[in-house]
């Protein structure tokens, strides 16, 4: 997998965390620089150790799934796609929360990096993938955008919200049909 698609997932991955850093910035009275680093440190720093750990985890199993692997990981990117497009239109009440306690954001900061977790399993039955380049790309493109989405929520609203979190389904799903179209030679 080379840099443009490692760099496009990390995009699509950072959407979740993005949108909930958008709802952080519609729920806090006034957004200062402290939020912004805060949460980003929060949701990048967990986005790039989940893909992490499903790719050691990944890699244990890699050479009893390698017949198959690339419907796993076309399976986990569009099922985590489709999960992302479906949650765009569903509200976004449960992250309205403006704290920034451990009790607050180490759930948040999970909940929206289970799909790297997958996708870092995907990167392992792959083996082609550059973990680290993949893991720090993941991490800054996701501290950045949660960095801005906090601003953004507090400037513009929710209104990106939801177009955010499809795109980046969208975009997951046609990783995981390129991985799949690539072994099976159409590409």
């Amino acid at each position: 997998m080379g840099a443009f698609a490692l760099v496009t997932t990390a995009i699509a991955l950072a959407m979740d965390a993005f949108a909930v850093s958008v709802c952080k910035g519609l729920a806090t009275e006034k957004v200062r620089i402290r939020h912004m680093l805060i949460t980003g440190l929060w949701f990048g720093g967990f986005q790039a150790l989940m893909p992490l750990i499903g790719y050691l985890v990944g890699s244990t199993f890699a050479s009893y799934i390698e017949a198959f692997d690339h419907w796993i990981a076309f399976g986990l990117l569009a099922i985590i796609g489709i999960n992302m497009i479906r949650e765009a239109f569903s509200g976004c009440d449960e992250c309205t929360d403006a704290s920034l306690a451990v009790s607050v954001m180490l759930p948040m900061a999970i909940a929206t990096s289970i799909d790297a977790l997958a996708v870092g399993v995907s990167y392992a039955v792959m083996g082609s993938v550059d973990i680290v380049f993949a893991v720090v790309s993941i991490g800054v493109i996701t501290f950045a955008l949660s960095a801005l989405g906090v601003k953004l929520g507090s400037v513009f609203g929710s209104r990106y919200r939801s177009v955010a979190e499809a795109v980046g389904g969208v975009i997951l799903i046609l990783m995981g049909a390129k991985i799949l179209l690539e072994h099976l030679g159409v590409l």
